[in-house]
């Protein structure tokens, strides 16, 4: 069962787990469609997570509320926050990462100083939780394709299991999408899920962090 965090006549929010492919492919059924058929309802994608990535996701229940909340995405008007782990130590410890996203090779992106459309840009602060794991908080300001991960491989500090951006190998990929906050239809709503998988995700010190932060949000 996929955890379903808060169902609006007009919209749903769940907790989406990690390796789960967002479309159906190679003969196995994506996360929209188990989705509706956990649901017994029509679903459509507002945005979407790569299949590593855990944590809050929006689906809509109408084509006219996706469009709704689809162009909210686009104008950047939804306050997104991501968890991610590093082994590896950051060319700097908080700040912004700002750059255009680029194709570069086997499926994989990186941060270039020029490109098509406008630069990415994401903040973060992080914290070291020892035995040189360093906890990141990061907003995206945009949603270009794997910001995030390219975001942190830029700073020398790739996510830990993503082995595409050349993460050290784990039981899964610290990658967690942490909350969600946007309007609409004159109503603010806001949802937070904690990553449920992953034992360096679980351990004790990290959570200590993670409640830190949000108790008083740093970003």
């Amino acid at each position: 069962m996929i955890p379903v965090l808060y169902q609006h006549p007009h919209f749903v929010v769940i907790n989406k787990p990690e390796a789960v492919h967002f479309h159906s492919q190679d003969g196995q059924p994506g996360l929209v469609v188990r989705l509706e058929a956990q649901l017994g309802i029509k679903l459509y994608p507002v945005h979407r997570l790569d299949t590593p990535t855990s944590g809050v996701l929006l689906l809509a229940t109408s084509p006219e509320a996706a469009a709704e909340l689809s162009q909210a995405f686009a104008e950047h008007r939804v306050e997104k926050r991501y968890l991610a782990l590093s082994d590896r130590k950051p060319k700097k410890k908080q700040g912004w990462v700002r750059g255009h996203i680029v194709k570069a090779r086997r499926g994989a992106w990186k941060l270039a100083r020029e490109g098509e459309g406008t630069p990415a840009g994401t903040q973060f602060v992080s914290a070291s939780l020892g035995g040189g794991r360093r906890l990141f908080l990061l907003r995206p300001l945009s949603g270009k394709t794997h910001q995030i991960r390219v975001s942190l491989k830029s700073l020398g500090a790739p996510i830990l299991g993503d082995r595409l951006y050349g993460g050290s190998d784990a039981d899964r990929t610290y990658l967690h999408a942490l909350s969600l906050a946007f309007q609409f239809r004159g109503a603010a709503f806001e949802f937070q899920a904690r990553p449920e998988r992953g034992d360096a995700y679980l351990a004790t010190d990290l959570l200590e962090r993670l409640q830190q932060w949000l108790d008083t949000p740093p970003l």
